[in-house]
């Protein structure tokens, strides 16, 4: 009996953490959409921005690095990119030690898009996520 009932506990953190998070989602959503953005954009500009050299502009990363810190498939991360280069907020160039791989940077049009709205993603997090 008392094994059930920490197997429930556990169930029933785990679907708070799955409700948390579709609900944040959708705050993110909802916040970044007058931006021409949804949750996944921003997280993969901020990722980009986050990188080594973010002030410079010279941070690039391989589309795998960038897979390893987002959730979403290979190919829904690839269809993003490939948007979000069309939107000229991201580039795309050849990977110089494996010409089979690519790396993308932001622009200054994508580093001036995430700069203004850092503040409005943070602060659905905050409210979000803190009691």
């Amino acid at each position: 009996m008392a094994a059930k009932k920490a197997e429930q506990a556990l169930v029933d953190q785990w679907r708070d953490i799955l409700a948390l998070h579709a609900r944040t989602q959708c705050e993110i959503d909802r916040a970044l959409h007058q931006h021409g953005l949804c949750a996944s954009d921003f997280e993969v500009l901020d990722v980009l921005a986050s990188g080594p050299a973010p002030d410079t502009g010279a941070c690039s990363l391989r589309v795998q690095e960038i897979s390893e810190r987002v959730h979403l498939s290979q190919s829904a991360l690839s269809r993003l990119v490939a948007r979000l280069e069309k939107d000229g907020l991201l580039e795309r160039t050849m990977c110089p030690e494996d010409r089979r791989g690519v790396r993308v940077a932001l622009t200054a049009k994508g580093r001036a898009l995430h700069g203004a709205v850092l503040p409005v993603q943070r602060a659905v997090l905050t409210r979000m996520l803190t009691d």
